[in-house]
């Protein structure tokens, strides 16, 4: 472990265990756990003890609890390798190894193990190709590659910055920079220092790759296909470069190409279940439903541990699992052998299979598995959450979003639908981008952006935090921040005078956005407040909702978020739509015209027909959008019931309020 606590003599215990005293040390850290019970550190160290010692019930019991309780969860599933491999659990023990390695990159004892016990001369060629690029890194960069993936993003960003004051030009300390400011949310600034890092470092094949991500991310899918394309012509046999490209074909639509170079790549490597998964999403996005699942399918032959194609399979919604496929995964079910990662989109999976199959009872059964590993993974702070939603509410008043929303740019075609996931968002979108004088988009990322930019910009000064730094800005610059966001959404628009912005975090940020665009439209999309809670629980998101992994976390965030979406309608009355998903679904061409004149747009009677609106959907409702309205999902909540008690109880209010 790292950072240990300094209130405890570890240091001299780690000497103890490195002379071989296991004894002694247990002795030394029972009496520590005594007085701190729940000390992670001397958990982590009496564990590697007890190995030693060959006790490993006990080994196993600490590290069970650790998984739920460390901060550093790539180690203790290293030392959870090294407990399968010393009780020679060779197939565990790789997949401890591999799931270490997901959490923490930096680990080289856990790839050296990989690159022992693994069966494929691929994956002995991957593992020893990581060990020997981490074992090349300066300690330092080392040091900050561990640092990033336990989650101390300052700590790793100092030391880069330190490292690079001696190594101005250092592509590899680039790199990780732009990586801490990436998963700060500073997407602008790891583009900046990727494209530096590239001039310097030419022949560094990953910052490419990192420069293509993070075009990606921002949504600059011309620029990042364009990258893509070169690095690609410079070896066009190479089957990584393939589907790199094959992927940024996608973000600019051209699905027919996408499709055409994985297959390139499965010529080569036709067992590959990742590509045939790729692909899988390719084809689901472009509408192909039936040779996406052939595709998914394709990737579950080849490698029936692969379990996020059988996830990719369930999040079709409108999929059915067969009686032998449901028997595959409930064998995996039990297997050691699966990484953390697969072992979340099996019990995802199952969920949505034994839910198909109305046994109720397991399919909660394995939501709560896969949710309790992907908290067990997660830092969010519900806590945090709250302080951070708090301070728009004390920030923004009716004339503080008066005052500086007069200098904001005056462009109205941004429609903003906001909300919590799975509340009917895509439903509402679909509808919306059917009408001719709109476009949908995606879920753009530019307001969160923007968000961050201020919110950094106020950490790295003495100007107040976000939102109140927007106070201190210029006209001109909410001006500019306005028609940023208004320039650099431009690429997703295919000409109509209105477009779609369906991120639902940015209900966050509607005061930022009255202030930048104060003509801009926002609909606040709604659904019960069980069952929307409930769909997010039962959805696993790839990022950005991690909230959705703990019921208690859930209703936490569902209350902020309505007290928040009331504190909008204080100071802004009449600038916020509400639509309910009940309503639409009851009564759909009423809702339609109320959502079209707030908008100020005429009826089109193709906004009730959306189902028939061709145009790709990436959303986890994708196929359900492609349908007529149906009711099915409306009270789906009510099969659980028993098991939602603890959330129900804490919703109450809303669900009265919302009843009325």
């Amino acid at each position: 472990m790292t950072d240990i606590n300094p209130g405890h003599d570890f240091a001299a215990i780690q000497k103890t265990i490195a002379a071989g005293r296991f004894a002694d040390a247990l002795d030394d850290l029972k009496q520590i756990l005594q007085d701190d019970a729940d000390n992670p550190d001397a958990r982590y160290m009496a564990a590697v003890c007890y190995r030693y010692t060959r006790e490993f019930d006990q080994a196993q019991q600490l590290l069970d609890t650790l998984k739920n309780t460390s901060p550093d969860k790539g180690r203790v599933y290293q030392e959870q390798g090294h407990l399968y491999k010393a009780q020679q659990y060779s197939s565990q023990a790789l997949a401890a190894y591999r799931s270490a390695c997901q959490l923490n990159p930096a680990l080289t004892a856990s790839w050296k193990a990989q690159a022992e016990l693994a069966a494929s001369a691929a994956d002995i060629a991957q593992a020893r190709a990581q060990l020997q690029r981490l074992q090349a890194l300066p300690k330092p960069l080392l040091a900050a590659t561990d640092l990033i993936a336990q989650g101390k993003l300052f700590k790793a960003e100092a030391l880069c910055k330190k490292f690079l004051q001696q190594s101005p030009t250092h592509g590899e300390a680039m790199r990780l920079l732009a990586s801490i400011a990436l998963q700060l949310g500073a997407m602008e600034e790891a583009e900046f220092i990727l494209e530096s890092a590239m001039g310097f470092s030419p022949d560094n094949t990953q910052i490419k790759i990192d420069y293509i991500t993070v075009l990606r991310r921002r949504q600059k899918f011309e620029h990042s296909s364009q990258i893509a394309d070169k690095l690609y012509q410079g070896d066009t046999a190479n089957p990584q470069f393939q589907s790199i490209l094959a992927i940024e074909k996608m973000q600019i639509g051209d699905y027919a190409a996408a499709v055409a170079l994985f297959n390139t790549v499965l010529k080569v490597l036709p067992a590959d279940a990742i590509t045939h998964t790729s692909k899988g999403h390719a084809l689901k996005t472009w509408g192909k439903q039936s040779e996406a699942i052939a595709s998914y399918r394709a990737a579950v032959t080849h490698n029936p541990a692969y379990g996020e194609a059988y996830y990719a399979l369930s999040n079709l919604k409108t999929y059915r699992f067969s009686d032998a496929e449901i028997e595959a995964m409930l064998a995996l079910e039990h297997s050691d052998a699966l990484t953390a990662v697969d072992r979340v989109h099996v019990y995802f999976a199952l969920g949505k299979a034994q839910e198909d199959r109305q046994v109720w009872d397991s399919a909660f059964n394995y939501y709560q598995k896969g949710n309790q590993i992907k908290k067990q993974q997660s830092r969010y702070d519900a806590e945090k959450m709250t302080e951070e939603l708090l301070s728009q509410r004390n920030f923004f008043t009716g004339n503080t979003v008066a005052q500086l929303s007069r200098a904001g740019c005056r462009d109205s075609a941004p429609i903003f639908i906001v909300g919590l996931p799975r509340a009917g968002s895509t439903l509402l979108e679909q509808i919306l981008s059917s009408h001719s004088q709109v476009d949908g988009t995606l879920e753009l990322p530019n307001m969160l952006a923007i968000a961050q930019k201020l919110r950094r910009a106020g950490q790295k000064s003495n100007a107040p935090g976000y939102p109140d730094i927007i106070a201190s800005l210029s006209d001109s610059e909410r001006k500019a921040l306005g028609q940023q966001y208004i320039d650099e959404t431009q690429i997703h628009r295919q000409g109509a005078p209105f477009f779609i912005d369906k991120m639902p975090n940015n209900f966050r940020h509607i005061g930022l956005i009255k202030t930048i665009l104060p003509n801009a439209k926002i609909i606040d999309a709604r659904r019960h407040p069980v069952a929307c809670c409930f769909s997010g629980f039962k959805q696993l998101f790839a990022e950005g909702q991690e909230f959705s992994y703990s019921l208690d976390d859930i209703a936490q965030y569902y209350k902020d978020y309505v007290a928040l979406m009331d504190h909008w309608d204080a100071v802004m009355p009449g600038q916020v739509l509400r639509v309910n998903y009940e309503e639409v679904t009851a009564n759909t061409e009423t809702q339609v015209r109320r959502i079209l004149d707030y908008c100020g747009l005429d009826f089109e009677a193709r906004c009730l027909s959306f189902y028939n609106t061709e145009r790709a959907v990436r959303t986890a409702s994708s196929e359900q959008v492609r349908q007529p309205i149906y009711h099915n999902g409306v009270h789906q909540w009510r099969k659980f019931e028993v098991h939602l008690q603890p959330l129900i109880k804490r919703l109450v209010p809303y669900i009265d309020n919302y009843l009325k």
